[in-house]
């Protein structure tokens, strides 16, 4: 790491004071405790921590083996997870290949890796038992468990690519390392492998490796569609900075690569499995408005209001919010920074979509890492999202036993969530329009020669040592 990171207690008000409580800011000649535990190690081992609370979350589920799904207990003690109920209800339980033989409402990389994860599964629990009293649940267990170790290396993956990402300030991670959104939702479904595909990329971005960062953006969107968003605001960022002919050039490079990418992961499906291939896409066109949803808060609350077809609301609401993006992005007195932009996009994407899962938050928690690195909001924040996952698993109960909460108390829960990420992405563009309030790009950096391909980010700042890492 950096000889010189820039310490939160020192950089971050609300951690300099919860600093008291164990003996202040640390000091100038501050270190870590040894040269082997610097700040990425701490970090992957927090988020090891975290990670596995999240696992011992799941505990009760796990011992009912996720059988039931009208069990309200499986709700209220907060451990749903898809995993296992996919493995008996797409057909791997009964070998069956996704896309070919069983229709799969995933994008193809996520059907790939739920078939390696569904043959690894299986020898596990022949080699466990043999003769389990029902396999197809037994096997859906140890499915979750392989899926759990998939998810939870995405996930170390995630927290030191967005330490990397700008070296001066790698305490910043510790935002996503100790998150409480990854306690919840990491083990809900197969998120982190697109999120770890999209912090990779964005730190090959950093690093002037634009093929890289196409390959890996065209991998992440394969498992999961939304990384493909951050190649707007890449373009924004070329369209903004001084060399913008040679910075398009490189947005072209990762564009183009990055369709190349998902082109070539897609080709054998789109040829050869064409129906379930085309699943995905038409599962996502007719499906209505659903939980988590502005649409669906709605419904509860007001279904006069904004009366209308949700496709046709979410495609106008989308295009505003495109235009409003491309309007901040061009009139920002500085060239915004990309984590900025890519934060604002991915906000607005599920913020207007017709489903908001938990685990979505997941897409924005390193980008929220990068574009805001302040302790408050990204609490406030967490704090929302943490209590929308209490509220919608125990409305989900209420659907298979007595209510627990009300249409209208779930409604505002969804509410409050979107409130709160708008007010969020607010803080994010009243820092780029007065950048001196921006802690990245206030970053104090020694001055010490850097290579030339290292001094621009895409973004017009005074050259310097690390400019191009406190771009991004």
């Amino acid at each position: 790491m950096n000889a010189h990171p820039i310490w939160p207690s020192r950089d971050d008000p609300t951690v300099a004071a919860a600093s008291e409580w164990i003996g202040g800011p640390a000091g100038r000649h501050a270190t870590v405790g040894s040269r082997w535990w610097n700040p990425l190690r701490i970090m992957l081992a927090v988020a090891c921590t975290v990670f596995a609370l999240g696992v011992l979350l799941d505990e009760p589920c796990h011992d009912a083996s996720w059988e039931r799904r009208d069990d309200s207990t499986l709700w209220t003690s907060l451990c749903y997870s898809d995993v296992p109920f996919l493995y008996r209800e797409r057909g791997f339980s009964d070998g069956d290949l996704p896309y070919w033989d069983t229709a799969l409402e995933y994008p193809v990389l996520t059907g790939v890796v739920m078939q390696g994860s569904a043959i690894a599964a299986r020898a596990v629990q022949s080699f466990v038992d043999s003769e389990p009293a029902d396999p197809a649940v037994a096997e859906s267990v140890r499915f979750y468990e392989v899926t759990t170790l998939l998810v939870g290396l995405s996930a170390l993956v995630v927290v030191a690519a967005t330490a990397l990402t700008v070296p001066q300030r790698p305490w910043d991670a510790m935002l996503v390392a100790a998150s409480p959104i990854m306690l919840l939702s990491a083990t809900i479904n197969w998120d982190l492998l697109a999120v770890a595909a999209a912090s990779v990329a964005i730190l090959a971005w950093t690093r002037e490796r634009p093929g890289w960062a196409g390959i890996l953006i065209g991998v992440g969107a394969a498992v999961k569609l939304y990384p493909v968003l951050l190649l707007g605001p890449l373009v924004l960022v070329a369209l903004r900075a001084p060399g913008r002919l040679r910075e398009l050039r490189k947005v072209g490079v990762c564009g183009g690569v990055a369709v190349a990418t998902w082109s070539l992961i897609n080709a054998p499906f789109a040829l050869w499995a064409r129906d379930g291939w085309l699943t995905f896409f038409e599962f996502n066109a007719a499906r209505e408005a659903d939980f988590g949803s502005i649409w669906y808060a709605r419904q509860l609350l007001a279904p006069e209001l904004l009366p209308g077809d949700v496709d046709r609301l979410a495609l106008g609401a989308a295009l505003v919010l495109l235009g409003a993006i491309i309007l901040l992005a061009m009139l920002a007195p500085r060239p915004p920074r990309l984590a900025q932009l890519a934060f604002l996009a991915v906000a607005a994407f599920v913020l207007i979509n017709k489903v908001w899962s938990p685990q979505y938050s997941l897409w924005l928690l390193p980008l929220a890492a990068l574009a805001i690195p302040r302790w408050r909001e990204l609490l406030i924040w967490q704090a929302a999202e943490a209590i929308y996952v209490v509220s919608v698993w125990f409305y989900l109960s209420g659907f298979f036993a007595d209510h627990m909460i009300s249409d209208e108390v779930y409604a505002w829960s969804i509410v409050l969530r979107a409130v709160v990420l708008i007010w969020l992405c607010s803080m994010v563009v009243r820092d780029m329009f007065a950048p001196d309030r921006d802690p990245v790009r206030n970053t104090n950096m020694p001055p010490s020669p850097v290579p030339d391909r290292l001094e621009h980010a895409g973004a017009s700042a005074p050259t310097g040592a690390g400019e191009r890492h406190r771009s991004a």
